[in-house]
């Protein structure tokens, strides 16, 4: 059932605020968990004294700082989009540019909130494919600058796919989208084991058999070709027109886990059947 533009609107700007945590969530989850890593690597190593604790740092506090000054974020310099007009991209302290990542990443969340609820109005099923969506793009960031895709959201992602399909708040029924989690991390937990079976090294990472899985969850088995195979596209296609600008990373390689976002965005969109139309119109075929 479709909402009003209004109450579309109200979803869009309750978006720009999610869009400013997810700013937050993308910066300081990886940094988190590498302290936690660190953490423990000390305790098993016996290194770990615990006279000094780190100072608190989560996804709370400490506030929000320019990296460049440290000077405090005010409340009325967050303003998702208007503050960073206002501010014209730099900071009131020390006039050093603001990454315009921030405004956009908030857009962008605007956005897909405001076409959830357009499309499936205010019901369990316009909230969850926002959350749904949020979270896609929190992962594609985060893998993008890290190579991370951690389990502290693809795992609810996966689980939250099942649960939504349990609940009949999205079409897919139950057992395609149980079949669809299994098979999602089974095929490329095959692929990346048959290519480092073939070439000594790994092609992707176990975070990505779990988004993977997590796709499958949210739109059953039959939608996993048409999502892998954009993504393999789309993924060739950047990585290629990346290679020839020398924009690739030390080791050349990408991280796939945007890619598999992207397409997990688009099945949303357009529907797991359109995908491979728009794929074979996209390679003029």
């Amino acid at each position: 059932m479709a909402a009003s533009l209004l109450d579309a609107a109200l979803a869009g700007t309750v978006g720009l605020l999610i869009g400013s945590f997810l700013n937050v969530v993308i910066y300081r989850l990886p940094k988190m968990l590498e302290a936690q890593w660190a953490a423990e690597c000390s305790e098993f190593s016996g290194h770990a004294t615990g006279e000094h604790p780190p100072p608190a740092f989560n996804l709370m506090v400490p506030r929000s700082a320019c990296p460049h000054c440290r000077h405090v974020i005010r409340w009325y310099e967050n303003i998702p989009v208007v503050s960073y007009a206002l501010l014209r991209g730099r900071c009131s302290a020390c006039a050093q540019g603001i990454s315009i990542r921030y405004p956009l990443v908030e857009i962008a969340t605007g956005a897909l909130f405001f076409f959830s609820i357009r499309r499936w109005g205010i019901t369990p099923e316009g909230v969850v494919w926002s959350a749904y969506a949020a979270t896609l793009l929190a992962l594609a960031l985060i893998d993008w600058d890290t190579t991370l895709l951690p389990d502290d959201i693809t795992l609810p992602l996966l689980w939250g796919g099942l649960l939504a399909s349990a609940m009949h708040w999205i079409q897919t029924p139950l057992s395609s989208s149980v079949w669809g989690a299994a098979a999602g991390y089974i095929s490329l937990w095959l692929v990346y084991w048959l290519f480092k079976l073939a070439t000594g090294k790994e092609g992707m990472g176990y975070g990505d058999f779990k988004l993977f899985a997590a796709l499958g969850a949210w739109f059953g088995w039959q939608a996993l070709v048409p999502i892998i195979l954009m993504a393999s596209v789309i993924g060739a296609l950047v990585g290629i027109a990346m290679k020839f600008s020398a924009g690739l990373r030390e080791g050349n390689y990408i991280p796939f886990g945007p890619f598999l976002a992207f397409a997990g965005l688009t099945a949303m969109w357009a529907g797991p059947q359109n995908i491979l139309q728009f794929i074979f119109s996209m390679l003029g075929l």
